[in-house]
């Protein structure tokens, strides 16, 4: 079952599409805090997001590019706004289409159906899956799945990258700066505490499958990935 989120402020509309996208099997989740949308979709992981572009606090190019640092889920835009460069702008800040308000019920169905096989059915890219192993632990990060033994976790974008560098660098450390090159651009300014509460998050999904501290601090130096508990088994 399809995991799909709305971001929609009309609360006609949201019960509207969502109505109609659980008759057709489609499992949703409607955000209502406007301001923790980051937090609803991490909570949710879906594989596709109907985002609004009038929205309180932010507006959806911005949740749009938040949601782009951490996954390349299909995000299609459905706003009032008809003008062309509403939809340049959409694409411009990480969507894959648009819709304009008012809407088809079926033309929407139809373009969640487009993107939900183009990112994940018979039109997904053929090519060869990246796979990461060490030592009985696999990191799918195009799958954005992290699997030990025969617990499987999923992922943020961000989570998984932060695990493939671990795992490039082991059994050496990953440096701080190193980390957060790989994750952020480097024109963007990103706090000191970012970073730590990225890695906390990680440490819970290898929790999540089992491994208590799988990720050893380095004081002064970064992070080190411990795989001791294949040679204590």
């Amino acid at each position: 079952m399809n995991k799909i989120m709305i971001v929609e402020d009309d609360p006609k509309i949201t019960e509207h599409l969502k109505a109609h996208l659980e008759r057709y099997g489609y499992a949703v989740t409607c955000v209502t805090d406007f301001d923790q949308v980051m937090t609803t979709f991490h909570e949710v992981n879906p594989e596709l997001v109907l985002l609004d572009i009038n929205l309180p606090s932010f507006d959806g190019y911005y949740w749009c590019r938040q949601i782009r640092k951490d996954s390349l889920c299909p995000v299609i835009f459905i706003s009032a706004r008809i003008g062309e460069m509403d939809q340049v702008m959409a694409i411009e800040n990480g969507g894959d289409d648009y819709i304009t308000k008012p809407f088809s019920a079926e033309i929407v169905m139809a373009k969640i159906r487009s993107q939900l096989r183009r990112a994940y059915g018979e039109y997904a890219s053929k090519q060869e899956e990246r796979v990461i192993e060490k030592s009985g632990l696999t990191l799918f990060p195009e799958r954005l799945e992290l699997t030990f033994a025969t617990q499987t976790v999923s992922l943020s974008k961000k989570e998984a990258d932060i695990i493939e560098s671990l795992m490039e660098r082991y059994p050496r450390v990953a440096g701080r700066e190193d980390l957060l090159e790989k994750l952020w651009d480097h024109q963007s300014y990103v706090d000191e505490n970012t970073l730590n509460v990225n890695i906390t998050r990680v440490r819970k999904k290898f929790q999540e499958i089992g491994l208590q501290d799988a990720i050893e601090t380095v004081r002064g130096a970064g992070y080190r990935l411990n795989i001791t508990w294949k040679e204590d088994e």
